[in-house]
């Protein structure tokens, strides 16, 4: 669901760079189920039809929460994900048990017939205030061939409204692929004009049904970021996922960007007008293991959803420990990375994704090929060159 925890200034203050993340994590990702309606193509989750046998019980589910409880405040945020979470019948009581453990819970349901108002009023009456949706394409055209079913695009437009109208701090999630660029600026309106609290945009990491969808380049990484940049300032609260280095082009501020981010900027201004407030960009620094945790539906325990590197099991070992003592976490936390992500002024404050890294090299602490200043460490010539660009020679 997240990469950061939201901020209404777009420079990251000291005091946030500063935030320790070695005990507790920010966010805390349970894949309640594998079972989903739909079969969408660029599935981190390999979601079936029907969740498995070896998925966590309702009893382990609430020691789970117990076991984060016990981290004091401020708590990690749970969110309930899959799959569908919808698809667990047991779903209300987890947000319940958590809530009273004074846990702060989010869900991330599919748009399908479950999704129904009578739902949404038992996961608020139960202390659910923010919910997620996908929307991944401007129109049916693009959305509804990637999620796989007709008048999914529609549907998706009535949930959003639907979260809205029962008081959800409302969350659109998109994921950015070479196919839906041109569409983002378009997106980006849709998501200001139904009053969506936050945009949280990820770029695709090869794994899962996503291993058949090429990558965005670096160079449109980087465009696409200066525009998120831009369109954080319509009231909208943008952040990434596996995009750590959003963080870094927010911070430099105004640059030249390249076609695709004139391209992106100008459309998004005939939408919506010119930029009517500051950046509402990200700031805590976070990544896949650093303030970020994931359980698998088995209860297995990963950096993200998207780095499947198993660390252990919440069956055999409690999710806290595992997250406070396994070696790779430790190192991705202390920014233990080869090559330029080692090398960066940023190396703190973004570090690079970590999942793209292991998709590309095997290797989750290697430099992130994902990002212009390793793929492209000098500017060109009569170019500005930032200190980023420097240190990463």
């Amino acid at each position: 669901m997240t990469d950061d925890a939201p901020r209404a200034e777009g420079a990251p203050s000291p005091a946030h760079r500063a935030i320790s993340f070695d005990r507790r994590p920010l966010l805390v990702f349970w894949e309640t189920t594998k079972a989903c309606p739909l079969a969408c193509r660029h599935c981190r989750a390999d979601a079936q039809l029907v969740g498995g046998p070896d998925e966590l019980t309702t009893a382990e589910g609430l020691a789970l929460i117990d076991d984060l409880a016990t981290l004091g405040s401020p708590r990690p945020i749970l969110v309930l994900t899959g799959g569908d979470c919808l698809m667990r019948a047991d779903l209300v009581e987890l947000a319940r048990h958590a809530h009273e453990a004074h846990l702060p819970v989010a869900v991330a349901p599919s748009v399908s017939p479950r999704l129904t108002g009578s739902t949404l009023v038992a996961l608020r009456e139960v202390g659910v205030k923010s919910a997620s949706l996908s929307l991944d394409g401007a129109g049916p055209a693009s959305h509804d061939t990637l999620r796989g079913i007709g008048g999914h695009f529609e549907a998706t437009l009535e949930a959003i409204d639907r979260l809205v109208a029962h008081g959800f701090s409302t969350q659109v999630n998109t994921t950015v692929m070479p196919s839906n660029l041109e569409e983002l600026a378009d997106v980006a309106a849709t998501v200001a004009e139904h009053g969506v609290d936050v945009w949280e945009v990820f770029f695709l990491i090869t794994t899962g049904r996503g291993s058949a969808i090429a990558s965005t380049t670096p160079r449109e990484n980087e465009d696409v970021c200066r525009f998120l940049v831009d369109a954080s300032r319509y009231g909208v609260t943008v952040r990434t996922v596996e995009a750590p280095f959003f963080r870094r082009v927010a911070l430099e501020g105004a640059g030249e960007g390249g076609p695709l981010y004139r391209r992106l900027s100008a459309r998004l201004a005939e939408r919506l007008g010119p930029p009517r407030a500051t950046p509402r960009a990200p700031s805590a620094a976070t990544r896949d293991g650093k303030g970020i945790v994931f359980v698998g539906a088995n209860g297995d325990v990963y950096p993200s959803g998207f780095l499947p590197l198993a660390l252990g099991n919440v069956r055999e070992t409690r999710l806290s420990e595992i997250y406070q003592r396994h070696p790779l976490l430790r190192s991705i936390r202390a920014a233990e990375f080869s090559g330029p992500c080692g090398r960066c002024v940023h190396a703190n404050l973004c570090g690079g994704s970590r999942s793209r890294a292991f998709a590309t090299y095997g290797d989750p602490l290697a430099s992130d090929p994902g990002c212009l200043l390793v793929a492209e460490p000098l500017a060109a010539p009569g170019a500005r060159v930032s200190p980023a660009r420097l240190a990463v020679r």
